[in-house]
């Protein structure tokens, strides 16, 4: 479905905030998390979501959450 730059930007936007909202529920936090700004300046298809760069200490909690979802206690 091609949908117009506005309402492709919109939608990337919202993915994003959930993204945030999400991570940050369970204690991860990547501050340069965004819409790519490039790729939503294309025509086709959505603009990517930048995850960014994180310090040792977000990576670790990250890793430590994804690994108990994986294998619950």
């Amino acid at each position: 479905m091609l949908r117009s730059p506005q309402e492709r930007m919109q939608a990337a936007e919202e993915v994003v905030a959930q993204l945030k909202e999400a991570l940050g529920g369970v204690g991860v936090v990547f501050p340069s998390l965004g819409v790519d700004i490039v790729s939503a300046a294309g025509t086709y298809g959505l603009p990517l979501v930048e995850l960014g760069r994180c310090n040792l200490d977000t990576a670790l909690r990250l890793a430590a959450v994804l690994h108990e979802k994986a294998h619950p206690a």
